[in-house]
């Protein structure tokens, strides 16, 4: 009997099989997925998909694989155009996640966007690709600003989507003295950037939906806005800039919210319609700050940059002032140390040998505290009291700080570089001669290059690799140096003939580097050798400065 309808079997699983692939062959044409079982990573897994997402399955490789072309979902009857139409895109493209793709550029005013996000409710997720607006932008005339969105977001799993705000200077309205420099400028953004910041945590924007929720892959997700964490230090950054106009331009990102990979179009409302809004007006616009803390934090640093702008003048190389509070809370936390019921920070003194003073421009007061000259400056002292301190606040002395970090006029010159020892480092055509020659077997060392550098060849390299790009000033802590590039005592050289070392120790170099222009600031516990090149030494005795 299994015989006799054998022929007839394979016919009718030939025909099938025949049947399925026109089937698959038209759904690839159309840019849609192909939701059979042997359709690969691109295929989808049958009804499952089919009902959960709509369309053909989870997709082809393309974009299309969602039956959602770019700019098709607002309006549904794009997304049923015939494959016979010219304009449509006939297969589906190769799509790499790595890649970043440029956004649309749709725009328009507010309320067409808050009513495009309530026609995407409950869409499949690549329809947000319809909200981008790269240069024209959505217009909130209401709140006076304008929304730009670069390419949204393909998943809600993907990094969350680029969002910019720019406020006009009619709404804004900060005084033209606020931003009428480069410092200032810096300042102000610095400062709208940690309000905005601030105001995100307060009002839970930062959040995102579901979040504890435990809701798992098909739970809510996403809805929160985050911008650039700030530091202690006031850099030029892109997260809130001031433009040459007046204009305040601030970048943050969106978690488009979703639950699966449906949109949430409701949440989505709520966010830029709600959320959105009371953040520009709480933080972006000058009369909703405090007008004296505004101009505190712009003029403070502004008087930083005057202090570092005048060393050389001095001729110094570093500043700290009286009552600078140096030690942070931890290693993992840049604020200042605060006194506590067992303990008070101490701050910093300077001796009367190196006292020096500036009177600040903007303040209005007048500045004292140690100057570090030019040429070779050592700290010395025992363990744990302060040396290192001193050293770790001097390394960022080139940057300016928020008013109440303890070390707002802690400045050093601009071209001051921290030497250290970096053991594995690659080092690629560098001449390390100066302090490294004659190596075994004939290696030279005027174009040295290795993939994994020894702590004193590093160490050779970053100095060098400095000075090629113009530092002025080293600063040194033995602690993290190689211990044979800085130094050899007398009996290792009895021991290895002058002949037999390749290394020329920094002791002996870094009066040759002081004669060329160049100061050196030298942490050292261990070796006094160095007291014979030294012009100033510095003792730390419990976080106490004293000039020895």
């Amino acid at each position: 009997f299994f015989i006799r309808l054998r022929p007839s079997f394979l016919a009718f699983s030939l025909q099938s099989t025949t049947i399925k692939r026109q089937a698959v062959n038209n759904t690839m044409r159309r840019g849609g997925g192909y939701s059979g079982r042997s359709g690969g990573r691109g295929g989808g897994r049958g009804d499952y998909y089919k009902n959960k997402y709509g369309g053909g399955g989870r997709g082809g490789r393309g974009r299309g694989g969602y039956n959602v072309g770019r700019g098709s979902v607002a309006n549904d009857t794009d997304a049923n155009k015939s494959s016979s139409d010219p304009t449509a895109e006939s297969a589906p493209r190769a799509y790499d996640p790595n890649v970043p793709r440029p956004g649309g550029d749709n725009g328009g005013m507010h309320a067409d966007f808050i009513n495009l996000l309530r026609r995407l409710d409950h869409k499949q997720y690549p329809a947000y690709h319809d909200i981008e607006s790269s240069s024209k932008g959505w217009v909130n005339d209401l709140e006076g600003y304008t929304l730009y969105i670069g390419r949204a977001q393909s998943d809600p799993f993907a990094k969350p989507t680029r969002c910019r705000i720019v406020v006009k200077n009619e709404t804004a309205k900060f005084p033209p003295l606020s931003y009428q420099n480069k410092v200032r400028s810096v300042a102000l953004g610095d400062f709208l950037n940690r309000k905005f910041y601030e105001c995100c945590k307060e009002m839970g924007a930062d959040v995102s939906e579901g979040s504890g929720q435990g809701g798992g892959w098909s739970g809510p997700k996403g809805g929160d806005i985050d911008i650039t964490k700030p530091t202690q230090h006031v850099i030029e950054q892109s997260a809130v800039t001031i433009l040459k106009n007046g204009d305040v331009c601030a970048q943050f990102t969106v978690s488009l919210p979703a639950r699966g990979r449906s949109i949430l179009g409701h949440k989505a409302v709520q966010i830029f319609d709600q959320t959105l809004p009371q953040l520009v007006q709480k933080t972006l616009l000058y009369n909703s700050l405090d007008a004296s803390a505004v101009t505190r934090h712009v003029l403070n640093v502004e008087d930083q940059e005057w202090v570092r702008s005048n060393l050389e003048i001095r001729g110094l190389v570093a500043f700290i002032p009286d009552g600078a509070i140096l030690p942070r809370k931890s290693g993992a936390d840049d604020r200042p140390m605060e006194d506590d019921d067992n303990q008070k920070v101490v701050r910093f003194h300077s001796p009367d040998t190196l006292r020096v003073s500036f009177d600040l421009p903007n303040m209005g007061k007048t500045l004292a505290g140690i100057g570090i000259r030019k040429g070779i400056t050592l700290i010395v002292g025992g363990g744990f009291h302060g040396k290192s301190t001193i050293l770790s606040a001097l390394q960022v002395g080139m940057y300016n700080k928020i008013p109440g970090d303890g070390r707002e006029f802690c400045v050093c010159s601009a071209n001051a570089v921290k030497i250290r020892a970096e053991d594995g480092r690659s080092v690629s055509e560098v001449n390390i001669t100066p302090f490294i020659n004659n190596l075994p077997f004939g290696k030279k060392t005027d174009c040295f290059t290795t993939a994994d550098a020894s702590g004193s060849t590093s160490q050779a390299t970053n100095i060098m690799e400095s000075l090629e790009m113009g530092a002025k000033t080293l600063l040194i802590d033995e602690d993290t140096c190689a211990t044979n590039f800085m130094i050899r005592d007398d009996k290792m050289m009895e021991l290895v003939h002058k002949d037999k070392e390749p290394i020329t120790p920094f002791l002996y170099k870094i009066k040759t580097l002081a004669q060329n222009g160049i100061s050196v600031i030298l942490v050292v516990g261990s070796c006094g050798d160095f007291f014979d090149v030294g012009d100033t030494t510095i003792l730390m005795d419990s976080y106490s400065c004293v000039d020895v």
